[in-house]
């Protein structure tokens, strides 16, 4: 199994202006990684022309030697950023997959709901909102589909995180070239056991990701660096193989489904960004050999 990284795992690094997209792709390549994909492509300063940027992107991933494994970017049917429908939100939506198209990605993976008016993270807010997340997710993977593109959604924000509400997702767009980004670690959020919940989504996957968490149960707040799952356990981000997610486990059971795609890192640790990568891609290696 090939392992990549997501940009996001760099995220510390580049909030703190001590990299930029281009330094990201060398640093990725000095660590031994298989591939990179693209947590939406952020704009220099001053630069206006996100797909001229896409194209110098493009280039320097080949100099490096890295192939362009996927591409996501945020949406959210239910409250779309820009104001209007589902609709509107498609729309916009298409210009991201003209990028994934310059940047020459098999996948693009894609939100399918934001923050939740409310709050709401309910079964009956799920399926209230069901009939047009799946028509947003139905539109925009006709769309790709024309170029090449497979689409996804991942196991991500809360109220689509289950695995049981990923499949009945999955389900409802009931689309060739629609799919499922398998986050290792997402379902904990959802209180979701990832063995488990990797096990059912697995044969939808199109990408996976890994990811591991700390869980501490109970009531008391950890302090900084931790959130609450859905449920109300405590989350903290870790090194792949320090945390609680049974990381092995679960790459057997995507190898078991038939999935021999990429396996990406996505770290929203604490720790220093690129010592929890190196140690992170080492012991993927092992868990995957």
């Amino acid at each position: 199994m090939e392992i990549g990284v997501s940009s996001y795992s760099f995220q510390r690094y580049l909030n703190e202006s001590k990299m930029d997209i281009f330094g990201l792709i060398k640093a990725t390549a000095e660590l031994g990684f298989d591939g990179i994909e693209f947590s939406g492509l952020k704009l220099p300063e001053g630069e206006t022309d996100t797909a001229a940027l896409a194209v110098r992107v493009k280039e320097a991933c080949a100099e490096a030697g890295l192939p362009i494994i996927s591409y996501t970017i945020g949406a959210d049917f239910i409250n779309p950023p820009q104001g209007g429908s589902w609709q509107d939100e498609v729309e916009r939506l298409k210009g991201e997959v003209d990028i994934a198209a310059i940047l020459g990605v098999p996948c693009m993976r894609h939100d399918a709901t934001g923050g939740i008016k409310d709050g709401k993270k309910d079964l009956a807010e799920f399926l209230e909102v069901l009939p047009d997340v799946a028509g947003g997710c139905r539109a925009i993977t006709e769309y790709a589909a024309d170029k090449g593109i497979k689409t996804m959604v991942e196991n991500h924000g809360f109220l689509i995180q289950d695995s049981d509400r990923c499949a009945v997702l999955f389900n409802e767009v009931n689309h060739p070239n629609f799919g499922w980004l398998v986050d290792i670690g997402n379902f904990l959020c959802a209180d979701d056991d990832p063995l488990r919940a990797v096990s059912r989504m697995a044969p939808h996957a199109i990408h996976a990701h890994a990811k591991d968490f700390h869980i501490k149960p109970g009531i008391a707040d950890p302090g900084e660096g931790w959130f609450r799952s859905r449920g109300g356990n405590w989350l903290r981000g870790s090194i792949i193989g320090h945390g609680n997610v049974d990381t092995a486990g679960c790459i057997k059971a995507l190898q078991a489904a038939g999935y021999d795609g990429f396996l990406s890192i996505e770290f929203e640790g604490m720790e220093d960004n690129r010592k929890a990568l190196e140690i992170g891609l080492e012991n993927l290696r092992r868990y995957s050999a």
